[in-house]
């Protein structure tokens, strides 16, 4: 098998609440980084259905507003289903591309939204979601939690791809789960934009001896429906999330990003021959592990 593969991580904000435009753009991306051989691409953390930044849901402790009520109809209405006729085009989009996909959308189960990751393989086949564990702080009040049926790292010829969503990326435990089974293609989909960002990812590769790809929208306010009121200012130039896409080797080498203020899509060889390098003196689920002292339980099934 060929040590190296060539990935890419898309930087760029989507259509809020235009799902269909969404998913117009991630094909453009898509063919994009396939035409520059990317057999893998990862997209940001809710590229399809949104991420309504600086958007309150008309909400305060205690009291919810009429306006803040329809709001969230357009957002539920702008997300999607599993299966459903926007999965259906994103695994089109992979087939026709040829390469594996990783897409963080939006996920409507009835009455509920879940801030999901999905990854498809070449042949259009939906290969497993991940449902966000912990949405972070007014995250909660518009998704629901994600549950330990979820958490599975796939295998495929290029590597084995596991999924942690923004600010998973800081809960151990799971991270410490994705090492167990062997993840080799670590992928973070975010809308964190922070420097402090990036001290994570590079943690993360070195811990887990894995490559990291990090794909953060790059969101600007005109990217958002003219009629909502946004926090951050509504100015169609002002920049809501400002990317700091990444993609970082098993020994914490940047391959690529990050980058800043500007839409991307950002190109790596990766040589799995840094794998077995990494693990010579770092396996944190193998020789480094000492089960004789910590044992990790993992509860995996369904709670709905």
């Amino acid at each position: 098998m060929d040590d190296g593969i060539k990935a890419a991580v898309v930087q760029a904000g989507s259509a809020g609440f235009e799902t269909q435009k969404s998913l117009g753009k991630l094909a453009d991306l898509a063919s994009d980084a396939a035409r520059g051989g990317a057999e893998l691409v990862v997209f940001p953390e809710a590229f399809i259905g949104g991420y309504p930044k600086g958007i309150d849901f008309g909400t305060r402790l205690g009291s919810r507003s009429p306006e803040g009520r329809d709001q969230f109809r357009r957002y539920h209405e702008a997300a999607i289903d599993l299966p459903g006729p926007a999965v259906d085009r994103m695994a089109e989009i992979a087939s026709d591309c040829g390469l594996y996909l990783v897409v963080g959308v939006i996920e409507r189960a009835g009455g509920t939204l879940y801030c999901t990751s999905l990854v498809f393989g070449p042949d259009g086949r939906l290969l497993a979601k991940h449902r966000k564990l912990m949405p972070t702080a007014m995250e909660r009040l518009i998704w629901g939690q994600g549950d330990g049926s979820t958490m599975e790292v796939v295998p495929t010829p290029i590597g084995r791809i596991g999924m942690a969503i923004c600010w998973e990326n800081y809960m151990p435990l799971y991270r410490s789960h994705l090492y167990a089974q062997g993840v080799t293609l670590y992928c973070a989909p975010t809308v964190d934009e922070r420097e402090e960002w990036q001290a994570s990812m590079r943690h993360i590769a070195l811990e887990g001896r894995c490559f990291v790809l990090s794909a953060c929208q790059h969101l600007k306010r005109r990217d958002l429906p003219d009629d909502f009121d946004c926090r951050e200012g509504n100015d169609p130039e002002t920049t809501l999330i400002n990317g700091g896409s990444v993609i970082i080797s098993p020994l914490g080498k940047i391959l690529a990003g990050p980058v800043y203020g500007e839409d991307a899509v950002l190109l790596a060889d990766l040589d799995r021959g840094d794998l077995a390098r990494g693990k010579f003196d770092l396996d944190v689920a193998g020789h480094y592990a000492r089960p004789d002292i910590f044992r990790l339980i993992v509860d995996d099934g369904a709670k709905s």
